[in-house]
Order: C-alpha cells, then sequence, then structure tokens
C-alpha cells in the first residue's frame, strides 16, 4: 500500500493543541488556517507523488563512491530539487534571505510526512534547516549574506561534522585542528565519520560546519569552536577537502554516509572562539525535535503498511469475524498499539514545536521552558516509537514482514539509527533528568499540572479514563520531585530513561483524553485503549525510578 499523509490527524491534532494563537502573534500572522490547509495540502502531494516513489530505490540502490565522486540512489537527484523547487527547506527560514517565516511547528508537520515517505531522502533537507537555524543564530553578516539564500532555495545542502573515532558522544574528545591563517580564515585539519550527507551529486556546493579546535585551546568542550568549511569556495575552487569513504549500514541505504577528511581546508569561524559547542547546539536541538519526528513519521508509515496488510490478508478463523486476521485479537492489539504509540509521539513533537514557536513569538520564559523540557522526550520518545511501531509492523506481517518487498523490514532499518543520532537516547534521558530539572522541576510539573486539569473535565464522562490520567499524574509528579531531592547523578541516571517513557505515556494520556472529549465518537476507543493496556507501564517504570542505582552493581 502507498503511504497517504494523514492530514486529517495532523490538523485535528494542531487544533487540539490550540496552534490557532500563532496567527495571533505578530510575528505568525500569516499563518492562518487558509495557509496552514494550502501548505499541509501541497506537502502531501510532494511526499506522495515525489518522495515516496524514491523510497525503495534508496534501499535497493545505496549512495556509492566511484573515483571520488559520491553517486545518489535514483531519482533522488530529481526528488532533492522538487523538494528545494517547492521551497520546503526554507518554510521556517528567515525572509530576509529568501525563507518563509512560517511557524517551526508548520515545518514539523511537513517533515512528519516527508519522513514518513523516504527517510533517507529527507535527511538532506533536515540537516539544511538546523545549519540554516545555526547560521542565523551565530554567523557573521557576511556568512549570512553569502551562505543563508543559497541553502535555504537548496542550490547548496547542508552537514554538521560532530564524530571522530575516538570521539562519539564524548564529542570534547576531538582532535580536528583550526590553525588561523591571518587572513581572517582558518586552516581546517582532521577526520569525521558519521557525516550524513557528507558528499553528493544532488547539490551544486555542500556547506559543512565542523567543530575543531585552535591552537592553545582548552581541552574539553571550552575549547572547541566551530567553523563553515564549504566544499567549494566563493571563488568556486575546490576546496581541500574530500570524502574518503562511505559507510555500509543496516538502513538508510539511499542517505551518503560519509568519512570526510579535512586537509588544510579553508573555514570561517561561526560564533566566538571556543563557543563552538553552543553555536553547535543551536543546530543539535533543532535536530533532536527533527530526528524525533522522523521516528514518527516511520512509526506511521509502519501503522499503515501493517493495517492495510492485516485488512487484506487471510488467515485462520478471526474470533471478531470476517476473513482477514484483522480480526484476531491479538493483531488488533498490536495495531492500537502502533496507533496510540504514533498519535501519543505526534502530540508530544507538534507540542513541542508549538512551544517553540510560541516562546520565539511572545518571548514569554514559560514556553521556553516548556519547549526545553519536552525536547528531549519528542526525540528519544518519538524514535523510540518509530523503531517499536516498526518492529511490530514486522510483526503483524508475519512471515513476510521478514519478505524485502513487502518494505515492512526496511522501515525498521531505516529507523533504527534515530535512537542513536543526534544523541542517544539515554543521553536524552540524561538531560531530562539532569539539565532540565535544574529548575527544581519547576518545567516539568507545570505540564503535570496542565494535564491534571483534563482529569476533571473528563470526569462525568469519562470517569474511569479520568482516574487513570489522575493517577499516573500523581505517581509522575512524585517520582519528578524524588529526581530533583537526588545529589547523586548516578541515582538519576540509571531510571532516566524509564522516568523520560513513563512522563511520556502520561502526557499520551492527558493528549488523547482530551482528544476523546473533543471527538467522543472516532477517539474514545483509543483513548480507552491507552489508558487501560499502555498507561498501566507507568507505575513499574516509576518503581524503578525511585531504586535509583542501588541495584546496578559495583
Amino acid at each position: 500500500m502507498p503511504y497517504r499523509a494523514p492530514l486529517d490527524e495532523i490538523k485535528f491534532v494542531l487544533g487540539m493543541l490550540g496552534a490557532d494563537r500563532l496567527a495571533q502573534s505578530d510575528l505568525f500572522a500569516e499563518a492562518g488556517p487558509e495557509t496552514i490547509d494550502a501548505i499541509l495540502a501541497e506537502a502531501a502531494k510532494l511526499a506522495e507523488n515525489v518522495m515516496e516513489p524514491v523510497q525503495r530505490s534508496g534501499d535497493l540502490h545505496p549512495a556509492r563512491l566511484e573515483n571520488g565522486v559520491v553517486r545518489t540512489s535514483l531519482g533522488f537527484a530529481e526528488a532533492f530539487k522538487a523538494i528545494a523547487a517547492g521551497g520546503w527547506i526554507g518554510i521556517s527560514a528567515d525572509p530576509e534571505y529568501g525563507g518563509m517565516g512560517l511557524p517551526l511547528t508548520l515545518a514539523t508537520c511537513v517533515n512528519e510526512m516527508q519522513s514518513s515517505a523516504c527517510l533517507s531522502l529527507q535527511l538532506a533537507p533536515l540537516m539544511a534547516q538546523g545549519q540554516i537555524e545555526a547560521l542565523e543564530h551565530h554567523a557573521s553578516g557576511a556568512l549570512k549574506a553569502l551562505y543563508l539564500p543559497k541553502l535555504i532555495s537548496g542550490e547548496w545542502s547542508a552537514t554538521m561534522n560532530l564524530t571522530e573515532a575516538q570521539a562519539g558522544s564524548d564529542v570534547g574528545a576531538l582532535r580536528s585542528k583550526a590553525e588561523p591563517k591571518g587572513d581572517g580564515t582558518f586552516a581546517i585539519s582532521g577526520q569525521k565519520i558519521f557525516i550524513t550527507w557528507g558528499d553528493h551529486d544532488v547539490a551544486e556546493n555542500i556547506v559543512h560546519l565542523v567543530l575543531a579546535r585552535l591552537p592553545n585551546a582548552p581541552q574539553g568542550t571550552k575549547g572547541i569552536s566551530l567553523f563553515l568549511v564549504p566544499k567549494f569556495l566563493p571563488d568556486a575552487k575546490a576546496n581541500t577537502l574530500r570524502a574518503i569513504s562511505l559507510e555500509h549500514k543496516l538502513g538508510l541505504h539511499g542517505s551518503p554516509t560519509a568519512v570526510m577528511q579535512y586537509d588544510g581546508a579553508t573555514g570561517w569561524l561561526v560564533g566566538a572562539e571556543g563557543g563552538g559547542m553552543a553555536a553547535m547546539f543551536t543546530m543539535m536541538n533543532n535536530a533532536r525535535l527533527g530526528v524525533g519526528v522522523q521516528g514518527l513519521g516511520v512509526a506511521e508509515a509502519a501503522y499503515q503498511k501493517a493495517l492495510a496488510y492485516a485488512q487484506g490478508r487471510v488467515q485462520g478463523k478471526p474470533l471478531a469475524g470476517g476473513d482477514t486476521i484483522i480480526g484476531h485479537a491479538d493483531v488488533r492489539r498490536m495495531l492500537l498499539k502502533m496507533q496510540a504509540m504514533t498519535a501519543v509521539s505526534r502530540a508530544i513533537c507538534l507540542d513541542c514545536a508549538l512551544s517553540l514557536d510560541m516562546s520565539k513569538a511572545t518571548g514569554e520564559k514559560a514556553w521556553a521552558a516548556r519547549a526545553a523540557f519536552l525536547t528531549p522526550m519528542a526525540k528519544a520518545f518519538g524514535t523510540d516509537t518509530g523503531c517499536q511501531v516498526a518492529d511490530l509492523g514486522i510483526q503483524v506481517h508475519g512471515g513476510m514482514g521478514f519478505i524485502e518487498e513487502t518494505g515492512a523490514a526496511q522501515l525498521w532499518r531505516d529507523v533504527r539509527v534515530t535512537a542513536i543520532y543526534e544523541g542517544t537516547n539515554g543521553i536524552q534521558a540524561m538531560d531530562l533528568v539532569g539539565r532540565k530539572l535544574m529548575d527544581g522541576g519547576k518545567a516539568g510539573l507545570a505540564l503535570l499540572d496542565e494535564a491534571a486539569t483534563t482529569a476533571p473535565e473528563a470526569a462525568a464522562t469519562l470517569p474511569d479514563l479520568a482516574e487513570v490520567l489522575q493517577k499516573a499524574v500523581g505517581d509522575t509528579g512524585s517520582a519528578l520531585q524524588w529526581l530533583v531531592g537526588q545529589t547523586d547523578m548516578n541515582a538519576r541516571f540509571a531510571g532516566a530513561a524509564n522516568f523520560l517513557r513513563a512522563f511520556a505515556l502520561t502526557l499520551g494520556g492527558h493528549y488523547l483524553l482530551k482528544a476523546a472529549l473533543i471527538d467522543p465518537e472516532h477517539r474514545t476507543a483509543l483513548a480507552r485503549f491507552h489508558a487501560f493496556h499502555l498507561m498501566p507501564e507507568i507505575g513499574g517504570l516509576l518503581a524503578s525510578v525511585k531504586r535509583g542505582d542501588s541495584d546496578l552493581g559495583e
């Protein structure tokens, strides 16, 4: 079954979250209902008609390095040009440099559809969007004027270069060097690995953001600076950098993941000396939400594929009647779990994007704190959802799920890395119980307070669901306060992943119950499944959280 963009579902969630507030602000006044409907409709056409048709090609015909030139998968160059021509790369970028200036919330909806259609290809515009934001915040006026219009138009593409063989999650251990050349530029030398879309043939130039260390810079992250290093210099001469190999990966075969070698390549400083991590984190935070949305997008695609298969596959005698396996109780359980997790992930990701937009539009610190708290959750729960839902999709297909022709296996292989890159999900969870609780838990408790208001609203019509949500909010709040009271960070970190999942499931109870109140006829069943089949996990997860690191051994 070909992918179909879930426009009605996306629009419903936007309405439920109150995204109409964006158009009431001066900054996003143009983002009214008609504009949103038009943008989403066109984005759906692109995803369904241009990107989804090259999904299988990317898997069967991987990007390859031939005589120093990277050749991308069949159809990828044409599809990327269509993405660029539609203005989709710069949908939320500054209009001063050619962007649309629309809310990140809308860009997030577009990114979901593109991720569902072809994740390997969607990585290219996602990297550009992150770099655009980093340059908007940290680059000099001259760099902005030269590079932003080209990145926004899609004439040039972008990468981020952090990882080295000895410096993965420990970025401070990097060894790449930057030597001043005396003319305002720097000579960048070193080797970077796992560089997404590090080299290719779909754009005229590739703009690399590279972390490197200046002479006599202190060790650790405080000694790292960020440099813009293009494949081709402004005078069109080739820079001294190259892709020396492409990785052979579990999935995402259509996305060229390169080992990049820099041999005194000319670069320009972005931001302050020693401020590389701060500047790069602008790009990484943008990308963390984007990667969470990648997980969401694959989950939606996997659910659609599994549902269609279950509706058509004849096997056994379903007790629920009918001839196909969708009548089997266990198949229905799997499909409802896939649907519920996808719905919760979508609500969390869009809530995070909306909070970022409202922070930008209003300048209110509460919105910024909310967005910061939701970001690691969007990334980790979104990608965990992608992996788990894609895995369940294989199971629904049975033996055919293990056969590549169905496409179910490709979805799992492609999405699996999303739980690793842009900061592993363990790191996201540690961030949630570490940095994000430095306010004493204020932002997290504010979210729980909001969720708590849904329970009394539902008490009259859905009392059993209201009771489940009320208990989950209380238990999650108690665990949050327990974490805040732990001065030994290992005690926090040991239960971090379980706390993040418990919090996400609690928010899911809030979102889905709220949805059921708005549309009881169509949404109560899913809210009920989530409450009685997924939310029971919360108690066990939080019990584990409060054990701290006492059971991890010495």
